[in-house]
């Protein structure tokens, strides 16, 4: 991925700072939209050297015109890695339409808006990788996540309909669906009784940027299940 210009939606998080270092590493230059500021300092600190690779341009996902800005702001755009979402669970009874409507503005709306921008500028270059990360509750849902369930399995139809509107293209969009992920937040959240068994995110990192590199360019539309031992 030498040269290749890559924007990483949600890219300092627990995943997001392993994707990035790994995009880093196989040469890409990576574009990451920044909303929280330490965790942006944090992974400039873990990049060291490398951190020359990447830009950290603050911006509001959730606003269309900041993404349309952030993506025309780019030199080009190769790759779309999109890793924002959000997670929240209770019973469907007593679920509010405020955390509804949050659920489905970080999971779904941020989707389209980047997916949306980002493709027209792949389409302009006849090129483009797309990867999203829903879940796998989106093929497994399960009570007390109807909502969250239901969202990841939106972002896993809208990436495999944008694979089949970009057939006979460059582009490819695919999707990858992990099952718990062994970051410090799920950890304070669930405890590491089980941690042996989730998913590394380093290694979840080296399977979306393989889905991010030329090397990828014969799948589409594919459901990647990464569950570990889980």
């Amino acid at each position: 991925m030498r040269d290749r210009h890559v924007l990483c939606t949600g890219g300092t998080g627990g995943l997001g700072s392993k994707v990035t270092t790994a995009l880093v590493r196989r040469g890409a230059r990576v574009t990451v939209p920044v909303y929280a500021r330490k965790e942006a300092d944090r992974l400039l600190a873990d990049l060291g050297p490398s951190a020359t690779h990447v830009m950290l341009v603050e911006a509001d996902l959730r606003d269309e015109a900041k993404v349309a800005e952030l993506v025309a702001g780019m030199p080009r755009l190769d790759a779309l890695v999109h890793l924002v979402g959000g997670f929240a669970t209770g019973p469907t009874a007593s679920f509010s339409l405020t955390q509804y409507r949050e659920q489905v503005d970080l999971n779904l709306t941020i989707t389209f808006l980047a997916i949306k921008h980002a493709l027209g500028r792949m389409q302009a270059a006849g090129y483009g990788r797309i990867v999203t990360v829903a879940s796998r509750a989106a093929l497994e849902p399960s009570g007390q996540s109807s909502v969250y369930s239901a969202c990841k399995a939106a972002v896993l139809a809208f990436t495999r309909a944008v694979a089949d509107e970009t057939r006979g293209t460059g582009i490819t969009a695919n999707c990858v669906l992990p099952s718990i992920i062994d970051t410090p937040a799920n950890r304070a959240a669930m405890g590491d009784a089980e941690a042996s068994k989730w998913v590394k995110p380093e290694r979840l990192a080296e399977t979306i940027a393989f889905l991010a590199s030329d090397e990828a360019g014969d799948l589409r539309g594919s459901a990647v299940q990464v569950y570990g031992s889980a």
